[in-house]
């Protein structure tokens, strides 16, 4: 994208962060914003990644370690479309696996149900140098749910999808 995506302008708020914050937050007891560092210019819960690799597994890691709950519903800030339907969907069919994520035409690994109980897998990950998502979800026991609507699931990685983002986001109601 050339610049970082959590802070774009977005659907009239002053961040991609900002947007997916408000818009979640009337249907979530608890929203934090995992993050390297504090880059938010509006009152959020942070949960601060740690070290200096980007690695999402690491994030992933930091984020189990640091909620109460057994559970976590996830999804990244680049993905501003997905329907309170399609992740209540992804929520109710979570309740016997350990991973529960999103399918389109392509695999969304960060998009879903996570449960602490897949902690010890992911520190074992890391000791061998093994960042990636996709391995996790062999590893435990995970569900893919497929969807038919690509474009709720668009990824913000370059101007264009950004572009298409914002005129899609105004002919829907999120």
């Amino acid at each position: 994208m050339g610049e970082d995506k959590a802070l774009l302008k977005f659907n009239g708020f002053s961040s991609l962060s900002s947007y997916q914050y408000n818009r979640l937050k009337p249907y979530f007891k608890n929203i934090y914003l995992s993050s390297k560092v504090n880059k938010f210019d509006f009152p959020c819960k942070i949960i601060l990644d740690k070290g200096e690799i980007y690695s999402p597994l690491i994030a992933l890691k930091t984020i189990l370690e640091n909620i109460k709950s057994q559970k976590v519903f996830i999804i990244t800030v680049d993905t501003p479309l997905v329907s309170i339907e399609t992740i209540n969907k992804l929520i109710k069919q979570s309740c016997d696996y350990h991973i529960t994520v999103a399918k389109t035409q392509r695999l969304h690994s960060l998009t879903g149900v996570f449960s602490k109980s897949i902690l010890n897998e992911i520190t074992e990950m890391l000791n061998e140098d093994i960042h990636k998502i996709g391995f996790l979800l062999e590893k435990v026991n995970t569900n893919i749910i497929t969807f038919e609507d690509d474009n709720e699931f668009i990824n913000l990685n370059n101007p264009e999808d950004y572009k298409k983002a914002l005129k899609l986001v105004s002919s829907l109601e999120i």
